[in-house]
């Protein structure tokens, strides 16, 4: 079955150019011109990925991202011609999982596409695991459901924040290398991407609060990895 594409951007042309680029990857390609559009489009359509752009007419791309994480934690690349350090910044504190510059390289926008694609679906079935939950007196994750709570309060995850603690949380109490947490949350094709496990771990440590209760749950490993360490070890 042909997975769905929904591009929320005012600009019809290149939602129409989009739409060529990723029909070869066999993907059905659909448009919300405006920012409320695009949210009622995705309650509707539950895409399987979303591209966004910053600069609409009616509400922007990062409040957008915004209420989008609020129903759903599906990867969303963010297509803009503004990349300036700190909007890609911003938008990445916001759950936005990639950030592509217009105008973009098409094969390279291709396989930025293909690798969110393919690293969702490697993520479901990589959730069988003989740890699926964790839970102590602050922090609460069941991985069967794909839930994330602290103090009783949902955390809103990136569906890259979600994968990176999901791929810790299946090793709790062991180092996971760069290049295996590379390997399953970004997936091959990405090449080197330090960089962006770097800032993920760090924004990922800032939504857990973490040393703010008392205890650390990631713990960097240096030269070899990050563990998830449980409270109480």
């Amino acid at each position: 079955m042909s997975k769905l594409v929904l591009v929320i951007d005012d600009d019809l042309e290149l939602g129409s150019l989009i739409q060529q680029v990723l029909k070869p990857l066999n993907l059905v390609v659909y448009q919300a011109l405006t920012g409320q559009d695009g949210l009622r489009k995705s309650y509707q359509l539950h895409p399987d990925l979303i591209i966004l752009d910053i600069m609409m007419p009616d509400v922007n791309g990062f409040d957008v991202c915004v209420r989008l994480r609020e129903m759903t934690n599906i990867p969303i690349i963010m297509l803009s011609a503004c990349t300036k350090e700190s909007d890609l910044l911003h938008g990445f504190n916001l759950g936005v999982d990639d950030f592509v510059k217009k105008p973009f390289v098409v094969k390279e926008f291709q396989a930025r596409v293909q690798a969110l694609l393919r690293r969702s679906n490697n993520h479901s079935k990589n959730e069988v695991s003989s740890v699926s939950k964790y839970k102590d007196d602050v922090l609460m994750i069941d991985l069967e459901i794909k839930l994330a709570e602290m103090d009783g309060k949902l955390l809103k995850l990136s569906s890259t924040e979600y994968d990176l603690l999901a791929c810790l949380v299946r090793n709790m109490g062991k180092i996971v290398s760069h290049n295996q947490l590379m390997q399953e949350v970004w997936g091959s094709s990405y090449g080197n991407t330090d960089s962006n496990l770097t800032i993920y771990i760090y924004y990922l440590r800032k939504k857990l609060e973490d040393s703010k209760h008392g205890h650390q749950y990631i713990h960097t490993q240096w030269g070899r990895g990050y563990m998830f360490l449980p409270r109480g070890d």
